[in-house]
């Protein structure tokens, strides 16, 4: 058996919010485009990385889901992300800090979901 790809689905009241965060902010860019469908969606890709994302008021009322992206430069993404987008920095975790485990992260909350940004 072998899987090529883990593909997460995010559900957003508001889509916008999703786009905001991986395409303004992370630099992803939409790979499928349902974005003016009765239920709007999209694929975004970025580095071999794909990611689904869905408005739908049942399903971001639910799933609040926390999701991690490893790198191999964190000192550029944190500091694209915090000259773009600071509002999206989490209050908890808004520096490069080095965790108990060894990994260093920084950590996103874009109202819906959490991502932390992780170098090993």
């Amino acid at each position: 058996m072998t899987f090529t790809k883990l593909v997460p689905s995010l559900f957003y009241k508001d889509i916008a919010i999703g786009l905001k965060t991986f395409i303004d902010c992370l630099e992803f860019t939409i790979s499928h485009d349902e974005l003016n469908a009765e239920s709007p969606f999209c694929s975004v890709t970025k580095d071999g990385l794909s990611i689904l994302l869905f408005q739908n008021d049942h399903y971001a009322e639910l799933e609040h889901p926390e999701i991690r992206l490893q790198t191999n430069d964190i000192e550029e993404v944190y500091a694209k992300v915090s000259a773009s987008h600071p509002e999206l920095l989490h209050p908890n975790l808004d520096k490069i800090t080095e965790r108990p485990w060894g990994a260093r992260e920084f950590a996103m909350l874009d109202g819906q979901i959490g991502i932390r940004v992780q170098q090993w």
